[in-house]
């Protein structure tokens, strides 16, 4: 932040972000003379804009050929779409090596709270579509990806174009706004990378609660402890170590809720059934909590407030066995006791079936047993945004 932004009480906070994750493999991982388009949504009003734009797990640079973003009017769905150029130390478009990222120049902008703008980033030349993450949500729903240069193009044409959840490169935009306002990071796996996050920016939305944006950091798949190397399963993510310090420094965030540790628990299922998924991989529950803690001494040292949300009934899931519940049970009884972290988020027994605690609700399951329904993210976002605790001003405190 300059000078000037700290007179003038002003500073860059994150209004959306994506962690970065391994793309699918696939004979077509490369993509040329495409275009993406992502909404990104303001919780709160500013004057300058930031876009970041990440390479962390492709093996090759990457070229961004262009990004502009369209400002629509809210309250005139008729009136003319505004293009503005985003550029990268000046120029049009940007190289990003392997295991590297890239911050945009700032971009003078008048956002204003409740708005959605969309950020269209067009891909040149062939590119390895290896750096993404899947998400989805009432906020996120409205990405696609189109054939050509279209980045100064109010609409997508239908027969160019298809609606996606992958989000490429781009993993944070940030705000010019008001010293006040903050961030609220979300940290997890795929039930995070899923509806809740966003269910909860609507909800504070609705409550007006106008100073706290929240940052999906969230891989499907993803595990604390472990990490797959074969090509079959590389897409399900990086290990807690090599996310968690890349992803979560977050511009104006103060808090971070932290829900992972189920797909430790329930991948492996030894090597006579899938010899990518042996039962050496299987955590002790020692084990798990020590990768807790490792998160949440990190998320301190970023001067953190850390929640933690418990892990969710797993009944039903085709791998569920009972040892699989009570490791499950023990890392949800080291969250509920533990004195490391400031609260509990208790998903677990918001959505757990009063009659059999081992699963969830009907009405809150996807019908998989492991991923809520849209009604079971709901409630989610609803636990958080009923914890007054997790909104409290944070005094003095700026990231």
């Amino acid at each position: 932040m300059s000078m000037a932004d700290a007179n003038s009480g002003r500073r860059f906070v994150s209004i959306w972000g994506n962690a970065v994750s391994v793309g699918e493999a696939r004979p077509e991982s490369y993509g040329k003379d495409i275009t993406l388009r992502y909404p990104v949504y303001s919780a709160f009003d500013g004057d300058a804009v930031r876009l970041t734009y990440d390479n962390y797990c492709g093996t090759e640079q990457v070229t961004i050929s262009q990004v502009s973003i369209m400002v629509k009017n809210p309250s005139d769905d008729t009136a003319e779409k505004e293009f503005f150029p985003v550029t990268f130390r000046g120029s049009r478009s940007c190289v990003i090596p392997a295991g590297s990222r890239v911050c945009s120049d700032e971009l003078s902008l008048d956002v204003k709270a409740g708005s959605t703008f969309d950020v269209s980033m067009y891909l040149g030349d062939y590119t390895q579509l290896r750096s993404c993450v899947f998400t989805c949500g009432a906020l996120s729903d409205g990405a696609q990806f189109a054939s050509g240069n279209l980045t100064g193009s109010e609409t997508f044409p239908k027969e160019l174009s298809r609606p996606t959840h992958y989000f490429y490169f781009l993993s944070n935009v940030s705000l010019r706004t008001d010293k006040k306002n903050r961030a609220v990071v979300c940290y997890g796996d795929s039930i995070t990378a899923q509806n809740w996050p966003d269910d909860l920016a609507v909800m504070l939305k609705s409550r007006q609660i106008g100073d706290t944006s929240v940052i999906r950091r969230a891989t499907s798949g993803s595990r604390i402890l472990r990490e797959y190397t074969c090509l079959t399963y590389q897409s399900y993510g990086l290990k807690g170590s090599r996310r968690f310090a890349h992803e979560v420094p977050t511009d104006g965030a103060d808090t971070i809720i932290i829900q992972q540790g189920i797909n430790d628990i329930l991948h492996p299922v030894g090597t006579d059934i899938n010899p990518f998924r042996p039962m050496s991989d299987l955590p002790t529950a020692g084990e798990l909590t020590e990768g807790l803690a490792y998160y949440v001494k990190l998320a301190r040292s970023y001067g953190y407030k850390v929640y933690a949300g418990t892990l969710l009934p797993i009944g039903g899931w085709r791998t569920y066995a009972p040892f699989r519940e009570t490791l499950r049970n023990d890392v949800n009884e080291w969250i509920r006791s533990t004195d490391m972290i400031d609260g509990v988020v208790d998903f677990d027994n918001a959505l757990a079936d009063p009659e059999d605690k081992t699963r969830m609700l009907p009405e809150y399951d996807s019908g998989d047993h492991l991923h809520p329904s849209k009604s079971g993210y709901r409630k989610m976002a609803q636990l958080v945004a009923d914890n007054a605790a997790i909104f409290e001003k944070r005094a003095g405190y700026s990231h």
